[in-house]
């Protein structure tokens, strides 16, 4: 990633601490698409509590926002990692709705869960939303609940959708944890 702009308050930017600033920052060069300018500030601050002495706060212009990052420490290169580290969870974020919102203006099938997650270029996938990826219709027999339990262990499936013969109700037999059935139906 290119810094369009780096400034210094109170302090002499060095070309040891502008090198960290962009060796730092590059990890958001997969989101650089994204990114339509930068800007980073570094200050020096004269206070009481030597954990907010340094200060750095970077703005970054994305499509319809901006994501904005302001971490304080005791030393000046502390501060400019926790800040990329908190740039990268927000961008990953944005990317995430980004990708989400184009999703639901394209009329094209959307991928799987692990798909998208490739797409949005997400690292962890829990925060990945679900979505239905598949449909199937069958047609309701009319069984009782207990070959309804049957035909869920011949097909070898957790659960069994049902009309049951006796109420005229749509049901759910499923497994239990303890190997047991339970039955759901509307009241």
């Amino acid at each position: 990633m290119h810094i369009y702009k780096l400034a210094g308050r109170n302090v002499d930017v060095t070309d040891a601490m502008r090198d960290y600033v962009e060796e730092k920052l590059t990890r958001l060069d997969r989101y650089s698409d994204q990114i339509t300018d930068a800007r980073v500030t570094l200050t020096v601050r004269d206070v009481r509590d030597s954990g907010r002495r340094n200060r750095v706060e970077v703005q970054l212009n994305v499509p319809s926002g901006i994501i904005r990052a302001e971490e304080h420490h005791a030393d000046m290169y502390a501060a400019i990692d926790k800040a990329s580290d908190v740039l990268e969870r927000q961008l990953r974020k944005f990317k995430t709705r980004y990708m989400k919102q184009r999703q639901e203006t394209l009329p094209e099938p959307e991928p799987g869960p692990a798909e998208a997650a490739v797409a949005a270029g997400l690292d962890d996938v829990s925060e990945f939303e679900p979505e239905i990826v598949r449909q199937k219709r069958f047609e309701l027999r009319p069984m009782s609940p207990e070959d309804a339990a049957a035909q869920m262990e011949a097909l070898d499936h957790d659960f069994y959708v049902f009309k049951n013969m006796v109420s005229g109700l749509t049901g759910v037999v499923y497994r239990r944890r303890d190997g047991h059935y339970g039955l759901i139906e509307p009241s």
